[in-house]
Formats: structure tokens, sequence, C-alpha cells
């Protein structure tokens, strides 16, 4: 058992200790998920005090200036409740608006957030001590209880419970400090309490709000709730009592901005900022531009190909194999991605810790799926749907599949579903086939199975396929309880090779990350997870 403190250091010592942490922190995004008290070292607190890099400590310093920045994505934000949706569009703003108790940096090292400190008691039991200069965008200071109702509210939400469904009960010590007690030992205990889902929301705000609450939001982030212009846009702006100091910027501005195209026209000029995702044929246009710069890195995604496998066909395991290899990932990836990605060998990305890099992919062969097609039953195939939301990118993807499934003799109609209704629709298990992706936001493959695979996450949480396996789920189960790496690593390995094998998913790539952004803005950085955090940025004026 270790006690992790806030360390307060002059900066002299920092700056004499720089090589060393340097050279013990490590950059391999494997190195620190297994998440248990002996994954946040001394030097991780010692560099990252307050849970800030330098960047944000001198942002801290800095008076907001009376200027916009406006960043384009590709859907609008289903919910601004944490707990009342888990979509990549959504935490993207509320990364913004909210805080967690402990946060992941760009190089996923678990750095403090709202909690100062913590401390793991016994195996179910962990202490964590909140910083006393927190203020609610409301005015109201942060106190232990608001931590006790917001993770409470969150296990309760169907959309976002399985995320810390291993908490038993919360309790308040005093007004500043937090104990958690689980049900059972929970080795990713920190990544998950540094989930978006996690945040920090106000319980006197969420409590008379009520049902309104999802339109007048109230967290502790830099960023406080403006509007929201459903379909349109969000506007935020600097929270002037943000603990670490406000942004050096007054309004920021999420519009939302399904084509693609269009993204990268309002780079073009000037009318956006920041653009999230730019389709690959829209790479040359950010990068022959002087004005622009394209930033591309690797992701914690997965993109797939969902089979409602309550559904016939799709109940047959030999139809969904069939499927997989029929369909030419690597054309896929060469003419839509312009090589942006990988294959996908299984369910989750090579950078999540838990990967088993002994799985092999579907290989593409057209005669190997006729074959697993007669042996179903289906020898003259049969006629299905595909969904896809409207993002320009996965309806291609749709169309491309489309024919590719048809040189085996199964029809597939596309369908074209707008987000919000997206979700709720394939959460519903209305669809056959459906196109998503899915960022194991945590770094840990229990985010990247459990809520996909496990039987008890169906629909809404993750499991949008609807799969069922006995053994799986207590695979599962027994990854998240157990403390050793190198165990956990083996269960994992033994539930991958079931999916796989089960092909719940037609599995399709392990997909990079990029934005396009204007030279003039400074302090923008990827996040592994998708989630960029725009407190440290500014731009020339």
């Amino acid at each position: 058992m270790k006690r992790f403190k806030k360390l307060s250091l002059i900066l002299a010592l920092i700056m004499s200790f720089t090589l060393f942490i340097t050279a013990c922190g490590g950059n391999d995004a494997n190195d620190e998920k297994t998440d248990t008290a002996e994954t946040v070292e001394k030097d991780q607190n010692e560099d990252k005090a307050d849970g800030k890099d330098d960047s944000e400590k001198d942002s801290a310093d800095s008076v907001s200036g009376d200027y916009e920045i406006v960043v384009a994505q590709g859907a609008d934000p289903k919910s601004l409740d944490p707990h009342g949706s888990n979509d990549q569009p959504s935490s993207r703003v509320n990364k913004q608006i909210y805080d967690t108790m402990v946060e992941q940096n760009a190089n996923m090292e678990l750095v403090p957030g709202l909690a100062e400190s913590w401390e793991q008691i016994d195996e179910k039991t962990w202490e964590f001590k909140l910083r006393e200069d927190v203020k609610f965008h409301n005015g109201e200071d942060l106190k232990a209880s608001d931590v006790v109702f917001s993770l409470l509210r969150e296990k309760e939400s169907p959309n976002t419970g399985h995320i810390v469904g291993f908490i038993d009960d919360v309790e308040a010590k005093d007004d500043y400090t937090v104990v958690i007690k689980l049900a059972e030992p929970f080795a990713p205990i920190l990544s998950h309490l540094a989930h978006t889902a996690s945040s920090i929301l106000n319980e006197k705000a969420v409590t008379e709000a009520g049902e309104d609450y999802v339109s007048s939001p109230i967290g502790t982030g830099p960023f406080k709730f403006v509007s929201h212009d459903s379909g349109d846009k969000v506007t935020l702006e600097a929270f002037e009592d943000y603990y670490q100091g406000p942004a050096k910027f007054k309004t920021l501005v999420f519009k939302n901005v399904q084509e693609n195209a269009t993204r990268t026209i309002g780079l073009e000029t000037g009318e956006i900022d920041i653009a999230y995702d730019i389709e690959p044929n829209d790479f040359e246009v950010v990068k022959g531009n002087d004005d622009l710069e394209l930033i591309e890195d690797a992701s914690l995604s997965t993109a797939y190909i969902g089979f409602n496998t309550q559904k016939e066909p799709f109940t047959n395991s030999k139809v969904r194999k069939a499927l997989n290899h029929a369909v030419n990932v690597d054309e896929i990836i060469e003419v839509i991605l312009e090589g942006s990605g990988e294959p996908a060998t299984g369910p989750i990305n090579s950078k999540v810790f838990g990967y088993d890099d002994d799985l092999e992919v579907y290989e593409y062969d057209v005669e190997k799926a006729k074959s697993l097609l007669k042996e179903a039953g289906f020898a003259d195939g049969f006629t299905t749907t595909i969904w896809t939301n409207d993002n320009d990118t996965r309806v291609k993807i749709a169309e491309l599949v489309q024919a590719q499934l048809a040189e085996v003799g199964v029809q597939a109609e596309i369908e074209i579903v707008e987000w919000g209704a997206y979700l709720d629709r394939t959460a519903a298990g209305e669809h056959d086939m459906f196109i998503l992706g899915w960022v194991t936001v945590t770094g840990d493959a229990d985010y990247g199975l459990y809520a996909l695979f496990h039987s008890t996450q169906k629909g809404a949480a993750g499991n949008r396929t609807f799969f069922e396996n006995s053994e799986v789920d207590k695979l599962l189960d027994a990854g998240r309880k157990e403390s050793d790496p190198d165990k956990r690593l083996e269960v994992y390995k033994e539930a991958q090779e079931i999916i796989v094998d089960e092909a719940p998913e037609l599995f399709l790539y392990f997909q990079n990350q990029n934005a396009g952004v204007q030279k003039s803005i400074s302090g923008f950085e990827l996040h592994p997870a998708g989630h960029h955090r725009l407190y440290t940025v500014e731009k020339d004026q």
C-alpha cells in the first residue's frame, strides 16, 4: 500500500530532478494501465503537482484575452450531462466544463485533479483528499458531498454506470475527504475516475435544475456554459475563478460541422481555428496551406461494424465469421483512409494495456466467406441493412462494404441516421449491422472489453451487438478483480481469443486521430483518448 501526497516543491528542486524524472517516467502507453496504487509513482506527483504541466501553470498566472476560438467537430454533443451519454462529441465538450478527481495527461500518466492526493487503505477502500480552493461555476465551493453525489449518480446511469460499477459506497469523511468503498477489488479504479463520465457535478445545481440540468450544466472546469444552439453550436466562456487560473481567451465555441469537407473549408477561410477529424482526402489540402497545420497521432480507438447477435442470421457465428472474411479491410484503409490506420486484429487497440499481439486478422477470402455462408445455410446469401450515422467517412465505408458483401451474395441496404437517434436506436437493438468506433479512454483492456462484450452491458452502456458468452463474462469479471498485471494480461488474452472467434463484430481498423489547426494557434495537443483539453490553447492576435 502506498500513500500519494501532493508535494509542494520549489522551482529549483523541480529542475534538479527533471532529468531523473524523464528517465524514469516512460512514454509507453502500456506502461501504467494496471492503475493500482503502484502505478502512480512519486516522480509523477512531483513533476505534475496540482495536476498541471508547466504550460498550465503559466496559464494560471494569465488574464484571459477578449477573443474567441472556434473548434469544429462532426456531430453535436448528445448531452452536456456527463451521465447522460458516453459519446465522443459530448465528451469533448464536457472535458472543458468539468473536472475529475484524477486526470490522465497526454502520456496517459495519472496525475492529481480535484483530488490532490489519494491513499489505498486496503484492497477495497480508497481515500481521496480534495483541493480546498476549487469553485463551481455557480460560485459554490467544491465539497466532498458533491463527489459523493456525482459518483453515486454516475453509478445509477444506464449510460455510464459500468464505468464506476465497482463502487459499493462513497462517503464524505469530512468536507475535503472522500472514501470510496469497492464491492470487490478493482485494478483500474484510478483510470476510471479520470474518465469524463466521472466528472464532478455540483449537487445543488443538479438538484435545483432537475430534468432541465442538461440546459444549464455546472462544473468546476476552465470553461463555463453559455448556450447550446442544438444542431449548431455550443458556446462556453472562460471561468475567471478556475482554480488553475483563467484560460488565455474568453470564448470557446464548438461548432457542429457534419461534412468533413466543410470543416476543411472553414479552416481555409479562417472561420474555424481547430477542426477535429480531417478526412484523409483533405490531408494534402491542409498540409499545403501555409496558414494551417495538420496534427496527427495514434489513438486508443478501434473502428468496427457490429452485428446484432440477437437477430437472424447474425445469431449464427459462421455468418459473422463469413462477413469478416468477405470484407477487404486493407482496401478500406488504402482507399478511404488513405493509409491512416492499421487492420484491427481484434476488439481493442494495440496501444491499450491488455492487447493480445498474438491475434491474427480475418484474412480477406471471398471463397472462405462463401463456404462459411453455405455451412450456415445461406448459400445464396441474404438481405440485411448497414446503419451508419451521418459521417462522411463512415458512409463511404458502408458503401464499399456494401459492394464487397454483394460479391458473396449478401445484399445490404445502407441507412443513414442522425447521431443522437443513431445512439438511441442502436442501444434499443433496432439494427442489423452498424458502424461505430470505441475509444478505450482509460487505456486499459477492462474498459475496451467489459462495456462492449459483457452480457450485463447490452444497449446504451456499449454492448450494442447484444453479445452473450458466459465464459467471456467470467473472464472480464476476473480481469477487474486481479491486481497482478501479468495475470490480467493472461485473462484478457483468453477473453480476446473467444471474442475474435465468436466475431460479434466485423473488426475494421485501429484508427489514427488528427486535427487541422491554424498556425496562429499554440498550446494545442491531441490526447490519446480523443478528449482534447483546450485550457492551454491561445491564439496570436
